[in-house]
């Protein structure tokens, strides 16, 4: 009897975890870019960002997830610490849902849920269809597990021992401890509540025990957002503090509530010989009113946290581990738009480094290798460019492996084609460098005209690179027309200068080794106008993209 026992409760929690597991993740692949949409446009007010972080928790049916993805956002700065807040509140109450719909108690009907899941699985290749099967059969596949636990648990009704140690969490900081360690290590509040819910309708735990467990199981889930901000921004951290202190808070609010008021009866009273219900309605009303309390007081959780883990000299964030790390989480919900914005953010500097090239090695040609910042600071850049170039390739080629939009797939399409022509033109300003090089071990010189030209050319690129770094900030003073008037100025300055060239050499007054320099220079600024237009039509389509993702949300 024991073995068999065991055996049934184990395949009973596989059953129910796994049914959890494809629930959450078909419904995060079904909602989750409209729902990082919202999130990422969120506002700083706290009554909508209750209600959008409870709608989204409800939804992907895991407050884990939806912490994950706010700790994501506050640490590439697509949120706020306060927007966080409102958020975290609202997760809180969106995850009991999970219970109350245990409550329903429909596993009867949990091999019929399954099997009409499994279908459009099996035999659609629709992949939403698939994916809204997944959550079918995943519901089925939570009750069937809900009900071998409760009937493997029922013998220990019969057993003293096991009773008498249940008992025990009738004491607040023993059911505490207990349910903030089982729900740490399983990773779910969700779960953890539903197991407790599966042992009380089997008869072995009664409400006066399972309430402190389940408030130490609101404490165990942060864990997860603990672990996903290792690395992270100082404000990424305060996310967790602040999801750490409300539901701290709201625990020692209920523990007091419990002592001094008949809670657990009134609660027993409101679903009478139901443990199943008393045990969600206690879940449910614990997150709401301790979101009710503590959302006037949501800027001091954030001092607070700010309090506990002050500004300061702290460690350098190691981008690509974290990046690894988020990449590596099972909850996928969000990834792709933090990971994109930290991307873009590599970028911008990836451009502001080609930039700089290019006006350094202009600076170069025309002062000689003692320029500061000359040739040695201009080969460094370059190395940097091309190591970034690789490393954000392979970033992208991470994301893309991810469930995406055909939208986010264009965006990240358009971000290979950036770096690939950022990459170029800093080629080409190290080409105009090496020029510089040569010119100065061979002792030549160019014409007045030249040089006249060769700052024109200089003038021209400076303006280039400008319009550029403003594309990738996302200035609303980029336009693409303008992108494309200069790129035409440059194909025209280099066919009139080649023409001047010509001219100048028929009538003897430049070297044939300064004149093949110059055109290898005409080439190179020729084609950093191609790239430069090339990138700017790149953020252009990005831009659109955006502003359909935006209508679309709005829609």
């Amino acid at each position: 009897m024991g073995v068999e026992l065991i055996l049934g409760l184990l395949g009973g929690l596989a059953l129910f975890l796994y049914g959890m597991q494809m629930m959450s993740t078909n419904l995060e692949a079904v909602a989750g870019n409209r729902m990082k949409q919202i999130l990422e446009r969120l506002t700083a007010n706290r009554f909508l960002g209750v209600l959008v972080g409870a709608g989204i928790t409800a939804i992907i049916q895991s407050s884990s997830a939806t912490t994950v993805m706010v700790v994501g956002f506050v640490n590439s700065g697509l949120m706020t610490l306060n927007q966080a807040i409102w958020i975290i509140m609202g997760a809180n109450i969106g995850t009991t849902i999970t219970g109350q719909l245990i409550a329903l108690d429909i596993g009867a009907l949990a091999p019929l849920i399954a099997f009409v899941g499994v279908v459009p699985i099996v035999f659609f290749k629709n992949k939403k269809a698939q994916h809204i099967g997944g959550i079918i059969a995943g519901i089925g596949v939570l009750f069937i597990g809900m009900g071998m636990m409760s009937d493997s648990m029922m013998p220990l009704r019969d057993s003293e021992g096991f009773v008498r140690f249940m008992t025990q969490f009738s004491n607040p900081v023993l059911g505490i401890l207990a349910g903030a360690a089982f729900t740490a290590v399983i990773q779910s509040s969700s779960a953890s509540v539903g197991i407790l819910q599966a042992l009380a309708k089997s008869g072995v735990v009664t409400l006066d025990s399972a309430v402190y467990v389940l408030f130490g199981q609101n404490i165990g889930t942060c864990i997860t957002a603990v672990l996903a901000s290792i690395g992270t921004t100082r404000n990424a951290k305060r996310t967790t503090i602040i999801h750490l202190s409300f539901n701290i808070i709201g625990t020692i609010v209920f523990v007091g509530v419990c002592q001094f008021l008949p809670f657990v009866k009134w609660m027993t009273e409101l679903a009478p010989g139901d443990p199943v219900a008393q045990i969600a309605n206690v879940h449910t009303i614990f997150n709401i009113t301790t979101t009710v309390l503590l959302l006037p007081f949501g800027t001091q959780l954030a001092r607070l946290a700010t309090w506990i883990l002050p500004d300061g000299k702290a460690p350098a964030k190691d981008a690509d581990k974290w990046f690894e790390d988020l990449m590596a989480s099972k909850h996928h919900l969000g990834v792709s738009t933090i990971a994109i914005s930290q991307i873009q953010e590599e970028i911008r500097e990836m451009v502001k480094a080609a930039g700089e090239n290019v006006r350094a090695s202009f600076k170069t040609l025309e002062e000689g290798m003692e320029e500061e910042g000359g040739i040695s600071a201009i080969s460094e850049r370059e190395e940097e460019i091309d190591l970034t170039n690789v490393r954000l390739s392979q970033k992208i080629s991470k994301i893309l492996v991810l469930d995406q939009t055909p939208k986010d797939v264009d965006t990240l399409n358009q971000m290979y084609t950036v770096l690939g022509n950022v990459e170029r033109i800093g080629d080409h300003a190290m080409n105009l460098a090496e020029y510089a090089v040569s010119i100065q071990e061979k002792n030549l010189s160019f014409s007045a005209a030249a040089s006249q030209e060769i700052r024109t050319m200089e003038e021209v690129c400076g303006e280039a690179v400008e319009l550029l770094e403003k594309a990738a900030e996302g200035s609303s003073v980029f336009s693409l027309a303008e992108a494309a008037a200069l790129e035409q100025k440059m194909d025209d300055i280099t066919e009139e200068f080649r023409k001047n060239q010509i001219a100048r050499m028929r009538k003897g007054g430049c070297s044939v080794e300064t004149s093949i320099l110059y055109s290898e220079m005409l080439t190179d600024f020729e084609r950093i106008g191609d790239h430069m237009l090339n990138i700017a039509q790149a953020y252009d389509a990005m831009g659109r993209t955006g502003a359909d993702q935006s209508a679309a949300a709005a829609g």
